[in-house]
């Protein structure tokens, strides 16, 4: 890997999970930790990170937390469209999970004013979007707060899990290919979602089309683990027709 692409990862990792250490980056990476303290210094140098004893934090993150913000906010007009339609695909009575991401928080402000639901869900601002919604019951995980995504992650997280059945699980991911299938910029969160796809009857993917054939620091697994992906109508026909000759099932989203 070269050092921009190095570089491009570590940054993605930290918009993932807020912070990290040397150490941890340099066992990730297989680089020394020489290496990565040159790889932070630029990251510094470019105004992305700010540097501390042994690591380095993302530099907006403060901000964010204070002011409960995701930190990413691209293709929204995307992900509306995915949560309109996702919503739509939950019935009254459902128990489902809503992982966390910008995606998901999309599918839950479409279940305002609904009925007779449970959600489960790792995400504090969507724990906040539902929680004064007098019928539907708010289920959180414990685990690790993560400050750019606002969600809980490690192994608590996913032991929360056990013994737990959902009908459905709307599942965020920030990179799907068919080589290297559900990818994701930190390690922490694929032990959670694994734990959320074993307890669900139906995994549905929420996913804008500009994730489609990108690819993330850690692999989840197969894009057979999932039954559905709903994404836009931005979908290339060369990715569509060979997610379909792989008989994977597709969800157009549309207004």
């Amino acid at each position: 890997m070269l050092a921009n692409q190095r570089r491009e990862k570590i940054l993605e990792l930290l918009r993932e999970d807020g912070s990290a250490k040397v150490h941890n980056l340099s066992k990730i990476f297989k680089v020394s930790e020489v290496t990565i303290r040159h790889d932070l210094e630029r990251l510094e140098k470019d105004g992305f990170v700010t540097r501390e004893h042994g690591g380095a934090f993302l530099k907006e993150v403060e901000s964010l937390v204070r002011s409960f913000a995701l930190i990413n906010q691209s293709n929204m007009d995307k992900k509306v469209v995915i949560g309109i339609h996702a919503a739509g695909l939950i019935e009254e009575g459902d128990t489902i999970i809503l992982d966390s991401g910008s995606t998901t928080t999309e599918v839950a402000k479409n279940l305002v004013g609904r009925k007779n639901l449970t959600v489960i869900t790792n995400a504090l601002n969507i724990a906040l979007i539902l929680g004064a919604e007098p019928d539907i019951e708010i289920i959180m995980t414990g685990g690790e707060f993560k400050p750019p995504t606002l969600s809980l992650t490690g192994q608590k997280a996913a032991a929360f899990f056990h013994d737990v059945h959902v009908d459905k699980l709307f599942l965020a991911t920030a990179g799907i290919s068919l080589r290297s299938g559900l990818t994701y910029p930190s390690l922490s969160d694929i032990v959670v979602k694994k734990a959320m796809i074993d307890v669900a009857e139906t995994v549905y993917l929420v996913a804008d089309s500009t994730k489609i054939g990108k690819g993330a620091l850690a692999s989840l697994g197969a894009l057979s683990l999932i039954d559905f992906i709903i994404t836009d109508s931005g979908i290339g026909k060369d990715h569509l027709q060979l997610f379909r000759d792989h008989d994977i099932k597709i969800i157009t989203a549309q207004l």
